[in-house]
């Protein structure tokens, strides 16, 4: 059984409307009534939005895929060797390694592709994921083969970051002068995501 309060939240999310911070004080008139006809179809995702995000959540979901990769490899190191062979702590550091930069590749793609523009964002994500390979894949060798991932790794979050700050800086722009580079800024970055494909 729903108290008034949850069924007034329920009702308010459900019509897209804001909740205050009193409580008390109620946007719509009867929301008791109409709680009970609100469907789940308003909590589906608006279309326009996937629309601007689905390239990022596509390199998401490959990344996922990659650290299950890179956890298997360490999980069958684990069983075929001791985990004091050299072996297992080169794979072992490799993965704690990809898993450490992890995070801010996720957040600094998300980011430029949401300040700025999802598709140079996304292709600098999956480059990235080729160059993590790289170096996960360099590092079980000798650890100077894992040093070109890295380097190039690094470049890639670089242009990321940048990405994001110009978004930022852009939407300033617009939000107080005026003035939107937008589309200038995008035909750019595209131009320059392609330069990460130089070594």
């Amino acid at each position: 059984m729903m108290s008034q309060r949850e069924r007034d939240i329920r009702f308010m999310i459900c019509n897209g409307l804001r909740l205050r911070t009193s409580g008390r004080e109620r946007e719509a008139s009867s929301p008791s009534s109409s709680a009970s006809t609100c469907s789940y179809s308003s909590f589906i995702m608006d279309p326009k939005v996937v629309e601007n995000i689905y390239l990022l959540v596509i390199v998401t979901l490959i990344s996922i895929l990659q650290n299950v990769f890179f956890a298997q490899k360490v999980e069958r190191e684990c069983k075929c060797h001791h985990s004091h062979t050299s072996a297992f702590e080169r794979v072992s550091c490799a993965n704690r390694n990809c898993m450490d930069a992890y995070p801010t590749f996720l957040a600094v793609m998300w980011c430029a592709g949401l300040c700025l523009s999802q598709a140079p964002a996304a292709f600098a994500g999956i480059i990235y994921l080729l160059v993590r390979q790289k170096y996960f894949v360099g590092y079980l060798g000798q650890t100077s083969q894992s040093t070109p991932g890295y380097l190039f790794g690094k470049r890639i979050i670089s242009f990321l970051f940048l990405m994001c700050v110009v978004g930022i800086f852009n939407y300033l722009l617009a939000r107080y002068y005026g003035n939107d580079y937008k589309d200038y800024v995008e035909t750019i970055t595209k131009a320059a995501s392609a330069l990460l494909l130089i070594p």
